[in-house]
Formats: structure tokens, C-alpha cells, sequence
């Protein structure tokens, strides 16, 4: 347990049961947690009608979706150093209240410049939360509950992906685009005013210095594990971002047809998760493997097929499936390398993903503008292939003799996050 971690237990402690907060608080951060993975991927199902209605290219659009990255890599560290000062319920009230006006902004918007202002004000938000906000789920609770409630939080994030495509596409097809965001505009001010209804105060722990997060890059093992999460996420966002124009115009799906078969992405990222969970406990490298090289064999078959409505609908499907390992893999394997730095080592990982996702997305969208939404997937199924060879790579790298060295720590040299454990 690092210090931080001891302080904020111990000042839960000090708040006793009754000012915890129970589920319904946990809740409340659930739903917070909700609304952001929602508010970032909306722009992705609604893609072609923003575009069109905003008067741009479709890879322009895709700046919706690096905007909000950008935001959150640089918010990420800068509130793991700065907000520790802070109670974390005065946190969350103000991270919810940024959501609530970054996605009605966007709502209204009439002009590229004010909606990525709106998406700047949620990659705030969700930078922010990612690095103060997810973790305080365990302190509204008692110790045998706490694993319950961080699950809740993170099914809060599933539901979010599995959410956010579908509602975008079937509004775009339906009352227009603007209508996914003033509907999650409306449950983002629901989350704020259900948090600041149930959640207890929530005292600050000893906030994290600038040399606990450079250690992190310090390490081997953690930069093994930075080098996949960008690889994977370049990857992944380069043809994600743009699925939608990908299964409207070389599938020639209608918006119904899209909607379900971003839904039966969302629901095989959930299943995804889960199968996660059971093949870390054998070989988180081998799940890291696994996952990167079914994502990047799925991507790269979708310009084959894409005159296949059938074929293109299983490969979407295992495409989320496949991603849906990535997340709870990689945090694994970050938290791992760096056990005594856990929490830097999370939040670099944090800003790793939201650069990469920008990246992506900005990459991809140049590649598409340029040679057509085909080229989306060929790019991101190139890059996902390379994540595919950092931990085969790593495990060759190391000898016999070196896996008998130790560190000072006690724990094997040479250790990589993709080891298995």
C-alpha cells in the first residue's frame, strides 16, 4: 500500500460507518463514471452527421476525439500532483459539473471551435477522474464491500462504452446527433446532484511528488508496458474513430443496422472484460498477446470483407471483444511492474492511453481524409500487430542468468509487466 493510500484509509477510518456514504454514494460515482466513457465516445456513432451538419471532412470531425484526449493526458498528472490538497467530494462535484457543461455546450454548438471547446472541458473531466476520482469507490464503504463497489464504478465504464455508439447513431438517424448530448448533458447534472446528496467528505491523502511519477519511466518494466498501451491504443482508435463512416459507406449498412452492430461491439467488450479477469490469474502477458493480436487479425480482415454485412458483424464483434481485454490487462500489467509506485505508475499509464488516443485518432483521420475510410483499418490493424511483439520481444530478451539477479526490492531483475505471473 503506497502512502497515499495509508493516509486516505486511515482518515476514512477516523469518518466511521456512518459518514461513509454506503452503495448509494458508490452509485453516485458510478454514474459519473457513466457519463464520461459516454460523453467521449459519442462523436464516434455520430461521426458522419456532425460532420456533415458542421460543414467538415470527416477526419476533421475526428478532432472531437482527439481534443478530449489531449485534455486528459495533460489533466491526468497535473491533478495526481495538485489535487491531493483537495477533498475528493469537492473534486468529483467539480469534475461532474465539467462534464454536465462540455456536453451541453456541444449541444448547442453551431460551429467546429465551440464544440471542441466543449470537448477540451471533458477531457478535464476525464483526466481528472481517472486519476483522483476512480479510486475513492473503496472509501464510501466498509472493507468487505470495497471490492463490490469498485466493480460498480467499473461497470459504470462498460455500460458507458456500451452506450455511447448506439444512442449517437440512432439519435443521428432519428431526432439528430445533438440529442445524445443533451441526453447525457442531463444524466451528467444528475450524476453531480446525486454526489452531492450522498457522498460523505472525503479528506485528502499525502499528495504524490514529481519523482514518484519519473520513477515510473525509470523502469524497464513499466516502459515494456507504456510501449504495448501505445501501440495497442494508436491502433485501436486509428480505425475505431472511424467505424461508423467504415460501416455506413463500404458495408452499406442503414442506421438501424450500424446501431446494432455497435451494440454487439459494447456488449462483446463487457465479455471481453470478463475473460480478462479469468486468463490474468494464468499469463498476463499471455493475455496481453492474445488480445492485441485478435484485435489486430479482426481490423485487418474488415477492408476484405466489407462487402459482407455478415462477415463485417463478426468482425466488429470480436474487434470489442478483443478490446474489451485491453484495459483491465494492461492496468494489470502496469501495476505490476511498478508494485511499490502503484498509483504513479496508473497514472502515467492514464496519460499514455489519452495521448495514444488522440493520436489515433488524429492519425487515422489523416489516412482516412487522404486514401479513404479503408485506410482506417489497415493502419490500425499495422500498429496493433506491433503491440503484439513487445511482449514476445521482452521475454526473449531475458536470460537465464538475469532472471536469477535481484533487485534491491527483493523481486527479479529484468521483471516485465507482460511477465507471466
Amino acid at each position: 500500500m503506497t502512502a497515499r493510500a495509508a493516509g486516505e484509509t486511515r482518515e476514512a477510518g477516523k469518518a466511521g460507518h456512518a459518514r461513509r456514504g454506503g452503495m448509494p454514494a458508490v452509485v453516485s460515482v458510478a454514474l459519473g463514471s457513466f457519463v464520461l466513457v459516454l460523453s467521449e465516445l459519442l462523436p464516434v456513432g455520430a461521426l458522419t452527421g456532425i460532420g456533415a451538419d458542421l460543414g467538415v471532412s470527416t477526419g476533421v470531425t475526428g478532432l472531437l476525439v482527439v481534443t478530449p484526449g489531449l485534455a486528459a493526458a495533460v489533466a491526468a498528472p497535473a491533478l495526481t500532483l495538485t489535487a491531493g490538497r483537495l477533498d475528493r467530494r469537492t473534486v468529483l462535484w467539480t469534475l461532474a459539473a465539467l462534464t454536465a457543461v462540455a456536453d451541453l455546450l456541444c449541444a448547442v454548438s453551431r460551429d467546429l471551435a465551440t464544440m471542441l471547446a466543449g470537448r477540451v472541458l471533458l477531457g478535464a473531466a476525464l483526466g481528472g477522474f481517472w486519476a483522483v476520482g476512480a479510486a475513492v469507490a473503496p472509501r464510501l464503504v466498509p472493507p468487505g464491500s470495497a471490492h463490490r463497489a469498485a466493480s460498480l464504478v467499473t461497470a459504470g465504464i462498460s455500460v458507458g462504452t456500451v452506450a455511447s455508439l448506439p444512442l449517437a447513431a440512432l439519435a443521428g438517424g432519428s431526432t439528430g446527433w445533438r440529442t445524445a448530448f443533451w441526453a447525457a448533458g442531463l444524466v451528467a447534472l444528475a450524476a453531480l446532484a446525486a454526489q452531492v446528496r450522498y457522498l460523505p467528505p472525503l479528506p485528502a491523502g499525502p499528495v504524490l511528488g514529481r519523482r514518484a511519477l519519473a520513477a515510473v519511466l525509470r523502469s524497464r518494466a513499466a516502459r515494456g508496458g507504456l510501449l504495448t498501451t501505445a501501440l495497442l491504443f494508436l491502433g485501436h482508435f486509428a480505425a475505431y474513430t472511424y467505424v461508423g463512416p467504415y460501416l455506413e459507406r463500404e458495408a452499406d449498412l442503414g442506421g438501424a443496422a450500424v446501431a446494432a452492430v455497435l451494440l454487439g461491439y459494447g456488449i462483446a467488450g463487457i465479455g471481453g472484460n470478463f475473460l480478462a479477469g479469468a486468463t490474468l490469474a494464468r499469463s498476463v502477458r499471455g493475455t496481453v498477446a492474445g488480445a492485441a493480436a485478435a484485435l489486430a487479425a479482426a481490423v485487418a480482415l474488415l477492408p476484405v470483407c466489407a462487402g459482407s454485412p455478415v462477415l463485417v458483424t463478426v468482425l466488429v464483434v470480436v474487434w470489442g471483444a478483443a478490446f474489451g481485454m485491453v484495459p483491465l490487462s494492461l492496468q494489470t500489467a502496469m501495476a505490476r511492474s511498478v508494485p511499490e509506485a502503484a498509483e504513479s505508475s496508473l497514472a502515467v499509464f492514464v496519460t499514455t492511453v489519452q495521448l495514444s488516443l488522440a493520436t489515433g485518432s488524429l492519425l487515422g483521420g489523416l489516412v482516412v481524409d487522404g486514401y479513404g475510410v479503408l485506410a482506417g483499418p489497415v493502419l490500425g490493424a499495422a500498429l496493433a500487430a506491433l503491440a503484439v511483439t513487445v511482449p514476445l520481444l521482452s521475454s526473449r530478451r531475458r536470460s537465464p542468468a538475469r532472471r536469477q539477479e535481484r533487485s534491491p526490492a527483493g523481486e527479479p531483475a529484468g521483471r516485465t509487466p507482460l511477465e507471466e505471473i
